[in-house]
């Protein structure tokens, strides 16, 4: 589902401070650095071959990149020809680190997200190039809402979507149309929807309530409708306060859902698989989810009422709130970067390539949703899946998910003290009091 890559683990206990003196001297890859590139690299020699660091439970990306390699992209290959490399998820901080300190970073590799960041250590020590600039014109080929996406997680365009994950409302399309309900533009309108459900003898949503992340989501999700986009972004930049009365009314909102009954009962328990299964039996008529549900909507086996009764919505606007109900919550999975100091010609023409072929590869060879522009037709598609792409590739702005920019410990507190808040045993203002206070203590 989602990867998150925020936390660093260090081999010994002075390892991080020998790191960070070695990362900020480091030139470079075997070959040293080339002049007159687009990312504005120093002068020597590209490698002569193109490194891509994957992770081991990545095996799809190391296929794509090998089907380019052998396909649209095999002039690039013969120039640079492609070798992968593997690491384990959870060893990839510690592994990259070690390779940049080395001077031994690949041109291309997985990285952990607070490492890329401006203020990270391979961000500080201008080791990853910035996409805009190595592709150039080409940059076009990347979608505008993955663009947003990246650049709203790692603060600079330092990582491709190759996968691009949309955030919002699944629903049963005839549900709806039995019951005569239209796609909620506001919250009002998805309470009176939810309640013209249950008058109707369905039950309206469906959530996974022990694995916490589909809960907080509805609350985050109307606190960026209501406080706007940079919600977040300001509660960590201490410009805001999660006890401010514009975030605790998102928790409010979610306790509400929840004691108004619109969950059903068990929810507290439910895992991610039951839920979806409430949904793809025409139990319940919608789930917050993302296009990762796709696998399971695609799957007949799974998918009981059928394709093409499913519809996808974003979370509704908030009455009078600065957000927008065309920002969708998306995310674009692990950073992948580039070398900045041994990017040259032939590493650029590599990038330019996958660029350009990745997302209509990717759609057409295994139904993958990227946030690359799809180009050129693409055969054989599912409807549901065919349908998500449109709608990433209308989508100008995103906002992260409600943890995004928490420490470790915070989001963890976010889930916990989740299930006693939608039980009503936490208010919605000790609640975000609980988090606020985790939030300084992380400063």
């Amino acid at each position: 589902m989602i990867i998150h890559s925020t936390s660093r683990r260090w081999a010994l206990a002075g390892f991080a401070a020998l790191t960070v003196t070695a990362l900020a001297g480091c030139a470079g890859g075997d070959g040293g650095s080339t002049g007159g590139s687009a990312s504005g690299a120093g002068g020597g020699d590209e490698p002569e071959k193109f490194t891509v660091l994957t992770a081991n439970e990545n095996q799809a990306l190391e296929d794509q990149l090998q089907m380019l390699a052998d396909g649209p992209c095999a002039e690039e290959n013969a120039a640079m020809p492609i070798e992968h490399q593997k690491t384990a998820q959870a060893d990839t901080t510690q592994k990259v680190t070690l390779l940049a300190s080395q001077n031994a970073l690949p041109q291309h590799f997985i990285a952990g997200t607070d490492m890329v960041r401006p203020t990270g250590d391979l961000g500080a020590g201008g080791l990853v190039a910035d996409y805009k600039e190595v592709l150039g014109d080409g940059f076009s080929n990347i979608l505008p809402a993955a663009a947003s996406t990246v650049e709203n997680v790692y603060g600079q365009m330092v990582s491709l979507p190759y996968q691009y994950n949309l955030e919002g409302i699944w629903y049963n399309k005839a549900i709806f149309e039995e019951v005569g309900i239209e796609e909620p533009q506001t919250y009002d309108e998805l309470l009176a929807a939810a309640d013209a459900l249950e008058a109707a003898g369905y039950q309206p949503l469906t959530t996974a309530g022990a694995d916490g992340w589909p809960m907080t989501r509805l609350m985050g999700m109307y606190i960026f409708r209501n406080v706007g986009p940079d919600a977040m972004a300001k509660v960590k930049d201490g410009s805001a306060k999660l006890t401010d009365p514009e975030y605790v009314e998102g928790a409010a909102a979610l306790q509400d859902l929840a004691t108004s009954g619109y969950f059903g009962t068990g929810f507290q328990t439910m895992d991610g698989g039951t839920s979806t299964a409430q949904f793809l039996t025409g139990k319940a008529a919608m789930k917050y989810d993302g296009s990762w549900l796709l696998s399971n909507i695609n799957d007949p086996s799974q998918n009981e009422i059928g394709e093409e009764n499913i519809g996808f919505m974003p979370f509704p606007a908030v009455d009078g709130g600065a957000g927008s109900i065309d920002q969708w919550a998306a995310n674009a999975g692990a950073a992948m970067a580039a070398n900045a100091k041994t990017m040259g010609p032939k590493t650029e023409a590599w990038f330019g390539c996958i660029a350009e072929n990745y997302g209509k590869q990717a759609l057409e060879t295994s139904g993958i949703v990227s946030g690359f522009q799809v180009n050129g037709e693409v055969a054989d598609v599912a409807p549901v899946t065919k349908m998500v792409q449109e709608k990433v590739a209308d989508i100008d702005e995103t906002v992260l998910w409600f943890e995004a920019l928490f420490d470790a410990k915070t989001g963890s507190l976010a889930s916990t003290n989740g299930s006693l808040l939608v039980s009503g045993d936490m208010s919605p203002e000790d609640y975000m009091a609980a988090l606020q206070a985790s939030v300084e203590a992380a400063q």
